[in-house]
């Protein structure tokens, strides 16, 4: 399932406070971006108990229950962890991955809240959650009937929420000093092939075993760590900054002039990072006018090429990937500092071509 319109984790509380009292909800969105813990945080908030159950390890009779007499009559018993007194939270996490059957079990008490003859206690709220096909993840189709039957809201990773709650939640400050610079490797779409891919758990797992190792954890460790958690780019880039963060080698240093790009072989990812971040640097401060520049945005640009020359003796592909366009094809640095580029450093435009 698709949707133009989507909700942040901070927006999310809102909606479902207005929407899950009344009717079920699906939330959808990609693995690993916090769907379930923002379920528990809601139920918590209204002080209900959450009741997970996984669709991909029911049964239909794990939720219709098994028959029983009673005066001589049969009816299905429903299961104790459904059938309770108190108002509470269902959470139906991976629905849409459960079978069929499972599925069809489902109707009754997402639509009528009751199983057979048990009804839930009102104030009870109902939300599903699932990944989509699209993310490469285990979901299955579902029924227009069940589709029907929820209010369905879709769920994107935000950066800033993210970081909001990690600078209190005790996430390892290499992560968050990490993603506070590269707040767009918090997620990344998921591949195609079996390997691990950036997402808010993947950083939480990261953050955990590097408080688990402690900062003297080695450079092989590290990368396993990384590497095992994120996209591998994002891994090499992380492993990176740390290197900068244990030598003191930050871009501010290359800047001034107190230190220079990396030269050593073994320094090569260390070389990419900090370009990385020069570029960043070059987007958000050279004005797009020239002509009305501040004075530290004419030093930005003077100083900004005379490093451009230096890094192309490096490596002309990181110096061209500098002042490259973006995905799309649009140049992200302004035209003005393009064209003196172009003039100055007729070798590095070229290989930019």
């Amino acid at each position: 399932m698709r949707s133009a319109v989507a909700v942040t984790p901070v927006q999310l509380p809102e909606v479902l406070l207005h929407v899950a009292v009344v009717r079920p909800v699906f939330l959808w969105g990609a693995p690993g971006i916090g769907k379930s813990s923002l379920v528990r945080e809601f139920a918590e908030s209204l002080g209900l108990e959450c009741v997970t159950l996984l669709g991909t390890q029911l049964a239909p009779e794990d939720l219709i229950g098994v028959p029983e007499l009673v005066n001589g009559r049969s009816r299905f018993a429903p299961p104790e962890s459904i059938a309770r007194d108190e108002p509470y939270c269902l959470f139906l996490d991976e629905l849409n991955a459960s079978s069929p059957e499972v599925q069809k079990a489902f109707y009754s008490l997402i639509l009528d809240r009751r199983i057979g003859a048990y009804e839930l206690p009102e104030g009870s709220v109902v939300i599903g959650a699932g990944n989509r096909a699209t993310d490469n993840a285990l979901a299955r189709p579902m029924a227009s009937a069940l589709v029907n039957r929820m209010v369905h809201v879709h769920l994107t990773a935000s950066s800033k929420d993210w970081l909001a709650w990690a600078g209190g939640a005790g996430i390892h400050p290499w992560v968050l000093d990490y993603l506070a610079q590269r707040p767009d490797h918090l997620w990344s779409a998921p591949p195609k092939v079996e390997e691990p891919f950036s997402t808010p758990r993947g950083w939480h797992m990261l953050s955990d075993a590097l408080r688990s190792y402690g900062n003297d954890i080695t450079d092989d460790v590290l990368a396993v760590l990384a590497f095992g958690t994120l996209t591998a780019s994002h891994a090499s880039m992380f492993k990176a900054y740390v290197k900068t963060v244990r030598h003191a080698y930050g871009l501010e240093a290359v800047l001034r002039g107190d230190a220079r790009w990396p030269h050593a072989p073994e320094d090569r990812d260390l070389l990419y990072f900090l370009a990385e971040a020069f570029r960043a640097r070059l987007v958000k401060e050279l004005p797009a006018d020239k002509a009305h520049a501040p004075a530290n945005g004419k030093v930005l640009a003077h100083r900004g090429k005379a490093l451009l020359v230096e890094l192309a003796e490096l490596s002309l592909e990181i110096a061209q990937m500098v002042i490259a366009a973006d995905e799309h094809g649009n140049s992200v640095l302004p035209a003005w500092f393009l064209v003196e580029v172009t003039r100055d450093l007729p070798r590095l435009v070229a290989a930019r071509a």
